[in-house]
């Protein structure tokens, strides 16, 4: 992978934290939560069930998470954005634990299509994040678990930053220009069981992710399948990669059989 092409995928990720720091409406609107928020609208801040009814075309950021044990039911609808090059988030989850986001449904045309800032416990599953910038970022966060989702056509597929106890399992991404996966300072990770193709890297772990454990992914068709900080030998970053079915990596020999 180019030295440019790290610069920007780092560059990209440090930008994106930014937007963690966006101002949260004030305690007196949050409080105005209900428990149950159906017709769920751009913007707005929920806690406990939410049930899409309709589709959102959001102008600004798509839903934000106000309190812990929060359960999105998307039900086959989407929450699209102004555009990839905007600051707006669709799903944001700031500091809330055992959030739940469960498709079908998609996200689409965001900076971040799902932001996780200091949260632990979070899981998302049967969703279709596309034509984002990062399809999923995480940063500061804990156990975080992405399941069976389609992550397509974004800049960046599932990046996660200054974080620990991700599992990645059983994805497809796919067209993602700069990266499927990447991780930056992430440790004690599973990567395993996903397919992904058509990046400039398929899977990118910096020299400040350890202790991830890669298993059993397709990740073909890559300029560059599986990057390990550019050439870093696994055990100094002490990464395991394990039957992953992949042609060209860096260093050689994390595919199977090259």
């Amino acid at each position: 992978m180019k030295p440019t092409i790290v610069s920007y995928m780092v560059a990209t990720i440090l930008s994106l934290m930014a937007i963690g720091g966006v101002t949260m409406p004030s305690l007196s609107i949050m409080a105005q939560v209900q428990p149950v928020a159906t017709n769920a609208a751009c913007g707005q801040v929920v806690s406990g069930l939410v049930n899409l009814t309709a589709n959102l075309d959001c102008s600004g950021d798509g839903l934000i998470i106000g309190g812990d044990n929060t359960v999105i039911n998307m039900n086959g609808y989407s929450i699209t954005g102004p555009g990839p090059d905007s600051s707006k988030v669709g799903i944001m989850v700031p500091n809330n634990d055992n959030i739940v986001i469960n498709g079908p449904g998609s996200i689409s045309n965001f900076q971040a299509g799902v932001l996780v800032t200091g949260a632990n416990g979070m899981k998302m599953s049967s969703l279709i994040l596309d034509s984002n910038q990062i399809g999923v970022f995480m940063t500061g966060s804990e156990n975080t678990e992405i399941q069976q989702n389609i992550v397509k056509q974004n800049s960046l597929g599932v990046a996660t930053h200054s974080s620990s106890g991700a599992t990645l399992t059983s994805n497809l991404m796919s067209g993602n220009l700069l990266a499927g996966i990447t991780f930056v300072n992430t440790q004690q990770s599973e990567v395993s069981m996903n397919n992904i193709d058509g990046s400039q890297n398929g899977a990118f772990f910096d020299a400040q992710s350890s202790g991830n454990s890669i298993v059993a992914n397709n990740v073909l068709q890559n300029v560059l399948d599986v990057n390990n900080a550019n050439g870093l030998p696994p055990n100094i970053n002490n990464n395991q990669f394990t039957d992953n079915n992949c042609q060209v990596s860096n260093p050689s020999g994390i595919c199977i059989g090259r």
